[in-house]
């Protein structure tokens, strides 16, 4: 089968190479067996090819963590699915999503909404599970709080703000240009702050005084760096900042003495431990996500489909914050 591969350590164009006679991976006990349709690319798949994930296979490996397809096979003890399902879901690397085949656990894969087309399923996964657990799991998010979303155009946070906006929440989305910010007005924000016009930090930091007059209850944070620090500075009273990710390559350093004062928490989410921790609230999120979808209240933003000879730069783009929404990859 065809699949691309890590072959070496970098940047997606010198790490990744296009191989046409990979064995098919095979369902063991416990998983299924996806011919893939579309697989949604993340920024976990730049860092897997750089070695700088947390998971690191050995070499070659194929990455993409996240799919739609057709179930084709189904390993020992497998129930609740049958061969010709349409799934959703998260490969079980080394054998990832950017391939013909993948293998899913059976545990961590889900019915595909039929409301979706294939690129949509495959694009709400990871997403709205990390939304729906820091929103709600993790800041607790109550109706009529204001909700600071960054990085609202992307593709976690896009999924934030539509999480937030179904939960009741007023939503503030900070994006970096024009073209996002009209992006986040389709995505219906109630306010946006376009952080490239504002002057450093400290113009950043008034930009959201005025959208966030009464400060953010819960800030959403894929970010860090400078979006952290702006959000310490308009964070309420008992506010709650979710670190969710660091994609400035800038680690922020919570200043005990601030957030005493301050009296907010910095909540931590890494959802990928609750699938094997509590795959229950997983179920449970997923069930109320797809609730959602059917209402038409969350929709993944694909904002590019690209086919599977397009993966390299796909990536190069979205390392290099090059996209809105989702890019999400289609097997012709």
């Amino acid at each position: 089968m065809r699949a691309w591969q890590v072959v070496r350590l970098g940047d997606p164009a010198s790490a990744l190479e296009l191989a046409t006679d990979v064995p098919v991976p095979r369902a063991g006990p416990g998983q299924v067996q996806v011919e893939v349709s579309a697989c949604a690319l993340n920024f976990p798949d730049v860092l897997l090819a750089s070695g700088r994930y947390q998971v690191r296979p050995e070499l070659p490996f194929t990455p993409g963590i996240e799919v739609c397809g057709t179930v084709t096979a189904l390993g020992d003890g497998v129930e609740g699915f049958a061969v010709g399902d349409r799934v959703l879901g998260m490969p079980e690397l080394p054998h990832g999503g950017l391939a013909d085949v993948a293998v899913l656990p059976a545990g961590q894969a889900f019915a595909a909404p039929s409301e979706l087309d294939d690129a949509e399923a495959a694009a709400l996964f990871v997403a709205y599970q990390t939304g729906w657990f820091g929103l709600h799991r993790r800041a607790a998010l109550q109706p009529g709080e204001t909700l600071l979303v960054h990085a609202a155009a992307g593709g976690v946070g896009s999924a934030a703000v539509q999480l937030g906006l179904a939960g009741g929440a007023r939503v503030v989305a900070v994006v970096g240009g024009p073209e996002k910010v009209d992006v986040a007005h389709e995505l219906g924000a109630d306010a946006v702050v376009d952080r490239l016009a504002c002057d450093g930090v400290d113009g950043l930091v008034a930009a959201l005084r005025e959208a966030c007059p009464d400060g953010a209850d819960v800030v959403f944070d894929p970010v860090g760096g400078d979006a952290f620090t702006a959000s310490t500075k308009v964070v309420a009273f008992e506010g709650r900042v979710v670190v969710v990710g660091f994609t400035s390559g800038e680690v922020p350093r919570p200043p005990a003495n601030h957030l005493l004062l301050k009296n907010y928490a910095v909540l931590g989410l890494h959802w990928g431990p609750y699938q094997t921790r509590a795959p229950e609230l997983v179920r449970q999120a997923q069930h109320e996500i797809d609730e959602l979808v059917a209402a038409g209240l969350a929709q993944p933003l694909v904002s590019r489909r690209v086919g599977f000879d397009d993966v390299p730069g796909a990536l190069a783009d979205l390392a290099g914050g090059r996209t809105t929404g989702r890019v999400v990859v289609e097997r012709g």
